[in-house]
């Protein structure tokens, strides 16, 4: 069981040979850089490294098409600098955490899982933009259906947005006469959206709520927000 390793021997060329035939079978063995130059064409990437400060820092695809889509939505700027579209950039890459569980004012409800400042951009109200014609037909439809709660946002005199099947956790924020946020239509890049702000500070747990506003309308549909000057109604 105890033999000798017959020793590596370098061919003519300056290569090691293998005695078993095969570089895998004799495991890991350092090659000088003088000889790596022989038989590599381009000997700068055996150089020593440059210094730390010098070295030229690579970035991963993803940040860098993260930082081009940041600066298309800089050069959509007109004038003056937005702070809207500059906060709803910051919106789009950084995104509040929240979820949605039971809520004591109506069914569900969307709370918040870490503080979150005054008049900061909380989430979007995403959906569908469909016209006024569409959403009469939608909303009948969804009364025929049986769905009890339609989640339609009027953007402006012809647009809505229709969250009721294609939308994301604002759909679940509940009304409230006293809310902690209010909703906003921002203009980004030539397109409306609605943006639900902080009005003030909100705390972890605390639900998001602002005021549906309603237009006012003979069948009235019952406020259940609990607060103190609640109106009673949400119409």
């Amino acid at each position: 069981t105890s033999f000798s390793t017959p020793k590596k021997k370098k061919r003519d060329d300056g290569m090691r040979e293998h005695v078993t035939g095969c570089a895998r079978s004799e495991g890991y063995y350092k090659i000088d850089k003088k000889d790596k130059l022989k038989y590599l064409n381009n000997s700068r990437a055996f150089a020593e490294e440059p210094p730390a400060d010098t070295q030229v820092r690579t970035w991963p695809p993803l940040a860098a098409e993260r930082r081009s889509e940041q600066r298309r939505l800089l050069s959509s700027f007109t004038g003056s600098c937005d702070s809207d579209l500059l906060k709803f950039n910051q919106l789009k890459f950084r995104k509040k955490k929240l979820k949605f569980c039971k809520s004591h004012i109506h069914d569900w409800g969307l709370f918040a899982m870490e503080p979150i400042a005054a008049d900061e951009m909380v989430i979007e109200y995403v959906g569908q933009n469909i016209r006024q014609v569409i959403a009469d037909m939608r909303e009948k439809r969804y009364e025929d259906e049986g769905i009890g709660s339609s989640y339609m946002f009027r953007v402006d005199h012809d647009t809505i947005i229709d969250a009721t099947k294609c939308g994301n956790f604002a759909r679940f924020i509940n009304h409230s006469c006293n809310p902690n946020c209010y909703a906003k239509v921002i203009t980004v890049e030539s397109q409306k959206k609605i943006v639900i702000y902080s009005k003030q500070h909100i705390n972890v747990n605390e639900e998001i709520t602002y005021d549906y506003k309603f237009p006012i309308e003979d069948v009235k549909i019952p406020c259940l927000c609990g607060s103190e000057n609640c109106r009673g109604t949400l119409n």
